[in-house]
């Protein structure tokens, strides 16, 4: 939101398939916020999370040496802060795994620096 400036922002819930329209008023440095328009809690929390700590799941793929695919599909164990995520991806474009890989593997231990895991979504046998 700003420099210590008021502002509103309008979002799109997107915690269930309601889709609820909130809008946000306030601070966020401050995080004097007020939300209207979502339907429960989550929405609230989901809208002051967006607009304080913007923070995303990151999907993607990694190489894999020596098995039966090139890459292995991956995803970050938890969200990450948005501002990290082209590094995260950077990282991941660098990055090599051996076969074989087990769904729930963890690929990188720590991703751009975040504390949280990359973890492998599929299985990749050994040629």
């Amino acid at each position: 939101m700003g420099e210590n400036m008021d502002r509103t922002r309008e979002l799109t819930c997107i915690c269930c398939p309601l889709g609820c329209r909130l809008t946000v008023t306030g601070n966020a440095e401050t995080k004097e916020l007020n939300v209207t328009g979502n339907t429960c809690p989550r929405g609230a929390d989901y809208a002051v999370k967006e607009v304080t700590d913007p923070r995303r799941i990151v999907t993607s793929t990694v190489a894999v040496e020596n098995g039966v695919l090139p890459v292995v599909s991956v995803k970050t164990a938890g969200d990450i802060p948005k501002n990290k995520i082209f590094l995260c991806m950077e990282q991941l474009e660098h990055a090599r795994v051996s076969a074989p890989v087990s769904i729930g593997d963890i690929v990188l231990p720590d991703i751009a620096d975040t504390g949280v895991a990359i973890i492998a979504t599929k299985n990749v046998k050994c040629k």
